[in-house]
Parts: C-alpha cells; structure tokens; sequence
C-alpha cells in the first residue's frame, strides 16, 4: 500500500477532461451548467464593494472557481454585519456569490472548467501568441534585410549616377545646363586636336613613301590627314573649295525645347453675336471668297490656268547660293564638327595606325635575304627608321584617335548633332536619381513597418508571460485537487507548456 500511495499519477494534459470524465469526477453535461454560473457571474459582479483586491480579482483575467472563492472570503469581511445568529448572511451580494460556490461544486462542475481552460491554454491560446511573437520577430529580420537591400541599391544607383556624369565630364548638380556648357567647349578642344595633327608629318610620309615604293599608287594617300596636318581644323568651306572663307557664317546652335506647356484654344463665339433681347441672333454668313457669278476674267466658266507657260525647276547645288567666300551652314562648320570630314579623319588615323603597328611587328621579327634585299632599293625615310621611332609615331596616333572616340567625346558630338540628345540623356541620370530615391524612401518605409514589428511584440511578450503564469497557477489547483481525491498521491499534469 505505501509503495501505491506514493505512486504519482501522471495525465497528459490533452487529455485531461476525457480522463475526469472517465473517472465519474465531472458530469458530461457541465457546460450547460457552466452557462447558468457566467450568467449569474456577471451580474453579480455589477454589485461589488469597494475593494482594491476585488477590482484585481475583476480586472481582465478569466474568473473561475478559486476567484469566487476568494470574493466570498473578502465578502465575509465588508459584509460582517449583515450576519444573523445563525451565521448567515442577509446581504444579496453574499448571497449571489455563494450560490455561485455551490453550483461549481455540484458534481465538480468548477473541476472540469478548469481542466478546459488549461487544455485551451496550453493547446491553442499559448501556441497562438507563441507564433505571433515568432511572426513579428521574423518580420522585423525580414524587414531589416529589405531595408539593407534598398539602401544598398540605391548607394549603387547614385554611385552609377555620379560614374555616368563622370564619363560626361560634368558634375551632376544641373546636368542639362552642363551638357550644353560642354558643347560650348567642344570646338576649343578639336582646334587642340587639328593643331596636334601637325605631329603627324614623318607617319604621313612614312606612309606615302611606303606606298609608292610598294605599288604603283595614283590616288592621294591619307589627303584628310595632310590637308588638316597641313592647315590645321579649317572650315569645310576651305576643305571643299581649297580657298579660306572671308565671311564665316556659323548655325544657330538650337537649344533643347524647354517644357511644353498646353495653350487654351480660344474657339471663339463662332460669328454669333447676342441681340438686344438676350437670345441668340442669327450667325452671320461667312465669306469663303467663292462667287457664283461668272467674272470678267473668266471665259465660259473655265478656270483660268495661267498662260500656258511651262514652270522649270532649277536645283541648287549645297553653298551654291551663297555668295563667293562666304561660309554659311555646313560650309562654316569645321572639319572636325563636320560629321563626314571627321568620320573621314578618324578612319584615315585609323588606317596609319594599323600601318605602323603591322611595321613595328615586321622589324622586330628576324630579317631575311629576301626582305633586306628587297628594302636596298627604298628610299632613305624607309630605311632609316628605327623601331623607337616608329613606336613614338604609334604613340602620336593612338592619342588623337583616343581623344576623338572617348566616350565623352561621342557624347559630345551627338549632342551637337541634335539638342534634344541633352533631353535624353538628363531623362536618363534623373531616373536613376529618382529611383535613389524612391528605394531610400522604401528604406524607410521599412524602418518604421520594423518598427511597428517591435512594438507588437513588446505588446504580445507580457501576454504570453501573463498566460504561462496564470496557467502554471491552473496546473497547481488542479494537481492539488486531484491529489486530495486520491489520499494526496502526486498528480503530474504532462504537457503543460506556454
């Protein structure tokens, strides 16, 4: 018997009602019974004395059993003189809440609600906020990453920005204005490069020499690259006549169109003019300059098709019409603004440069009989040349042909080309400031959701610390009322955990 006795009874928590339903402790119809005692709970309650305790016992928690309880003990209290010889009590109140006491313990009806409220504890209610709690933290790592990438995209759209107008060569504060500025600066920087030109003079002749020894060549070898290494960045005007201008007449740089505002279209009162009454008179005939009537000048009705006289279309040459040494237009751009001279320009550097780059390679391979004999008979710039010096022509070339084709530099001449190029391009940088940002203020957007996270999980904790508090106090009622049935053996509840 001793060895039984200090057996403990262990009961899974799940289970708890079914196993106190098996065991004849509690009625199988106890929630109807439960029902009644709420309703006589809540009103009672709107009938409380004036106590401290009470209103903690009233305030937000679950009443049960033990609560009521421990209202009837404070009731013995303000209530004491409402007691009669017989050790009742003639106040209502005291009344209501013992009759409350006694249908909890009528077949155990207050043991089963408490077995119901630890199992919806511990099954449901816990788990629910234990999840909400687990939401929020993971929401605000979530949020907290997000916030890392938009900060992190838009740093790299700015860094992108300022790359792109550092290949501009501006600084990004006012980028159409400074575009245009560039273009301001464009012909001071091509006078640079046709002046430089001059250097080319021994790659030219190398060159020239080069081909004539080699084949029997009419045509004018490199003649863009002479003129200019000749002359300088001159006029087109001067290119295509040989003569220099007297009058050069520049084109009106267009600028980019500005924003379009939408004008009011005035459509009038359509001829209609009000009368003297207030209505509406009748609208006037307009005069289309058409009569019915057949004038002096005209024969039968026929139309008149002049004199009969055959009109000649005369077509105009470009510049033809301007008068001798004057430039005007195209004439008055220079070689290096004019697209074809300046294609022209960059193929002929091109072409010299492939020149001395395939020779440095042929003098630094092995010489053989055939090429030394075949070199005897070459004029002395062929023969003389060294590789270094043929490398510092290399040199000369690659840094006009560089400086021409930059990035920067085709920029330039598209915007010079057309204006509205200018448009486009700032369209382009202020979209990548714009979505800057617009991610920056999604940063933002995250910090303050991040925030809000925080705030419903401080709200949730004291909750689920409120739960696993009231439901360890469950477990400890209902042990030690199980226990006191069964000759006080320890009663295990298994399972209980908020």
């Amino acid at each position: 018997m001793e060895n039984i006795q200090n057996l403990p009874i262990d009961i899974q928590t799940s289970k708890l009602s079914d196993w106190l339903l098996d065991r004849r402790h509690c009625n199988i119809k106890w929630q109807s019974v439960v029902k009644t005692i709420r309703e006589k709970i809540n009103a009672a309650i709107q009938d409380m004395p004036e106590s401290e305790e009470i209103k903690q016992l009233l305030s937000g928690s679950y009443i049960h059993y033990f609560h009521c309880l421990r209202i009837v003990e404070i009731l013995k209290g303000t209530e004491a003189s409402s007691k009669n010889i017989f050790g009742r009590y003639s106040s209502q109140r005291m009344k209501d809440w013992q009759e409350i006491v006694s249908l909890y313990e009528a077949e155990n009806v207050y043991l089963a609600e408490l077995a119901s409220l630890l199992t919806r504890n511990v099954s449901y209610e816990g788990p629910a906020l234990r999840k909400q709690v687990a939401k929020a933290k993971q929401l605000q790592q979530e949020l907290s990453r997000r916030e890392l990438e938009c900060r992190s995209s838009a740093a790299d759209l700015r860094e992108r920005y300022y790359a792109a107008c550092k290949q501009y060569g501006i600084r990004g504060e006012n980028v159409p204005r400074e575009l245009q500025a560039l273009v301001k600066d464009l012909p001071a920087v091509l006078q640079e490069v046709g002046q430089d030109a001059a250097k080319l003079d021994n790659s030219i002749k190398l060159y020239t020499a080069f081909i004539n020894f080699l084949c029997d060549w009419s045509e004018p070898v490199l003649p863009m690259l002479t003129f200019t290494q000749t002359r300088g960045n001159v006029t087109f005007y001067e290119w295509r006549t040989g003569k220099t201008p007297t009058v050069v007449e520049r084109p009106v740089a267009e600028e980019a169109p500005s924003d379009v505002t939408e004008d009011v279209i005035d459509w009038g009162n359509f001829g209609a003019a009000p009368d003297s009454q207030g209505g509406m008179a009748v609208e006037e005939p307009i005069d289309w300059g058409v009569s019915l009537e057949p004038g002096p000048e005209q024969d039968g009705g026929g139309i008149n098709w002049g004199d009969g006289g055959v009109a000649s279309i005369e077509i105009v040459e470009a510049g033809a019409d301007c008068p001798e040494g004057v430039a005007r237009g195209e004439d008055a751009l220079t070689i290096l603004e004019n697209s074809q001279t300046r294609s022209q320009f960059i193929d002929e550097l091109t072409e010299l440069e492939v020149f001395l780059t395939q020779r440095i390679r042929e003098m630094q391979e092995e010489a053989d009989v055939v090429a030394i004999s075949q070199f005897q008979l070459a004029p002395d710039i062929i023969q003389r040349q060294t590789i270094q010096h043929i490398q510092e022509m290399l040199l000369e070339v690659q840094d006009l042909v560089s400086r021409l084709t930059s990035l920067r530099m085709q920029h330039l001449f598209m915007i010079q080309a057309s204006p509205r190029y200018v448009e486009r391009v700032s369209e382009v940088l202020r979209q990548k400031m714009k979505q800057a940002d617009i991610l920056v203020l999604k940063a933002t957007t995250m910090i303050e959701k991040r925030q809000e996270a925080l705030e419903e999980q401080s709200r949730l904790e004291p909750r689920v610390d409120l739960l696993a508090g009231c439901t360890r106090e469950l477990q400890k009622l209902i042990e030690a009322d199980i226990s006191k049935r069964y000759n006080n053996r320890p009663v295990n509840l298994m399972g209980v955990n908020v």
